[in-house]
């Protein structure tokens, strides 16, 4: 029986939902594992929910993820904000945010994996992140949009801001449309605004937040109020000053250009937080994804990045453009379907439509169906899809021989024509399936051959512009 894909992107189980994904490589029980550790929503109706579980992977292997159980529950009957986990010593420590992230506490655990017991209130803030830096001293990093950020270093404890350390507002914080009061700080339209996550990247000390940008960003689609990015800023003191660096990482999926270079985003944008992390010698930025028609059933995903460091002191993080061997300029890497499988997702498993990364042109908002089923066949459906929407997956690999065919199932049984598309949306069309009403499954020979790697897109075709089509899953057979 042909299995479903894996390890993909998202990358965690198509039923799993942790945003704010913050990654830690470990070595523990001499295996060397990138621990992730988040927030979990699985309240649905709002963010978040009232434990922590934490999954891994090896270092050698990032596309086989295991998930260690519950590692933290809430100790104050309330909902539980994106955390953060840092080792110290033998011992491990968790930044808990409890009560929505208006107390943070810090328990502890003889494993990477937990369970953190014995919480301890701290005077920390909304989104923890900690750095225990190279000389074993410990820096805390919080703040949100109605209030500026913060760093303070930390005492023995692993608690107490050590007095004289406490910095505000490092770096100028963002406007924020729910708490619009002038508190006397300087406000910008292109800040920070939440997720502070503090790193050390090639001698700099790296602070990766999420940015709310109110002005237009033509170039990636944005047209709108948005905190859909990861961006970072760095500087030679876990103090500061800090130096722009710039955005890295957005989700607002494949984004399309037109000839005057403007950008079209083909993916429901949302709130972002993760950060990146060095593994096995190559860098990945943890994010997240928006599935649903609200924000409550975020997804984990990952990326390859690039990092270097320029001859004039300036780091760079995200796809990096380089001119004679020198960084001079990134941006924002790509959001993609395959994540770690850098070679691309294999064309001949079963594929859920819940890995597609481009839904574009429905008359509705066509979205990723949140699956909560554990089970290894679970498929998330795309929904909502009319005549002339487009679901992209970057990118598959066909291999060395071509496929003969191509199957598509759908949610039901229904009357549209779906094209199979190679490389764009608008690319040439190498199969045409047709649903004629009787049957949710249909198969069509291949036109043309295809080998290696590619973005497949399926183009939804039908004379009846009201109706509304489910895709569930697909695969190519040699």
């Amino acid at each position: 029986m042909k299995k479903f894909v894996k390890g993909a992107n998202p990358y965690m189980p198509l039923w799993e939902h942790v945003p704010d994904g913050e990654p830690r490589v470990f070595e523990y029980g001499g295996e060397k594992r990138v621990y992730v550790y988040g927030s979990h929503d699985i309240e649905r109706e709002q963010y978040c929910g009232r434990n922590y579980v934490v999954w891994s992977a090896p270092v050698d292997n990032l596309t086989d993820w295991k998930c260690h159980g519950v590692a933290y529950e809430t100790h104050y009957d309330s909902i539980l904000y994106a955390p953060d986990v840092v080792k110290r010593g033998d011992t491990y420590y968790m930044y808990a945010a409890e009560k929505k992230g208006s107390l943070v506490v810090v328990a502890s655990s003889e494993t990477p994996y937990g369970p953190f017991e014995n919480p301890v209130e701290t005077k920390l803030g909304f989104d923890p992140g900690v750095l225990v830096d190279d000389d074993n001293k410990v820096y805390a990093y919080w703040g949100g949009c109605a209030a500026p950020c913060y760093i303070a270093e930390l005492e023995e404890d692993m608690a107490t801001i050590k007095p004289g350390t406490l910095v505000e507002n490092p770096m100028g914080h963002s406007t924020c449309p729910w708490d619009p009061k002038d508190d006397g700080h300087i406000s910008l339209i292109d800040a920070f605004f939440e997720a502070s996550s503090p790193r050390k990247v090639l001698g700099k000390y790296v602070y990766i937040y999420s940015k709310r940008y109110e002005k237009p960003v033509p170039e990636l689609g944005v047209f709108e109020p948005c905190n859909g990015f990861l961006s970072y800023k760095f500087g030679d003191t876990p103090f500061g000053p800090f130096r722009d660096g710039g955005d890295f990482s957005f989700n607002g999926g494949e984004i399309l250009k037109d000839s005057d270079g403007l950008g079209t985003m083909t993916y429901q944008w949302g709130n972002n937080h993760g950060s990146i992390m060095e593994i096995n010698g190559k860098w990945y930025v943890f994010y997240h994804r928006q599935t649903g028609l609200n924000e409550y059933s975020r997804q984990a995903m990952m990326e390859p990045v690039d990092v270097a460091l320029g001859t004039d002191g300036k780091l760079y993080i995200g796809d990096i453009k380089y001119l004679n061997g020198e960084p001079v300029s990134s941006k924002p890497v790509e959001m993609t379907s395959q994540g770690a499988r850098v070679n691309g997702i294999d064309a001949y498993l079963w594929i859920s439509a819940g890995y597609a990364c481009h839904i574009y042109g429905s008359k509705k908002r066509a979205y990723v169906k949140p699956g909560y089923d554990e089970r290894e066949d679970i498929s998330t459906p795309v929904m909502d899809i009319t005549s002339g929407t487009t679901v992209g997956f970057r990118y598959l690999q066909f291999g060395t021989v071509s496929p003969k065919n191509v199957t598509a199932i759908l949610t039901d049984a229904c009357r549209v024509k779906v094209l199979v598309r190679l490389d764009s949306y608008k690319g040439r069309i190498i199969a045409e399936l047709n649903f004629d009403g009787s049957s949710n499954e249909q198969t069509a020979d291949l036109s043309t051959g295809v080998i290696g790697r590619h973005a497949v897109y399926f183009e939804f075709v039908s004379e009846d512009k009201n109706a509304c089509y489910g895709f569930d899953r697909f695969t190519f057979d040699r």
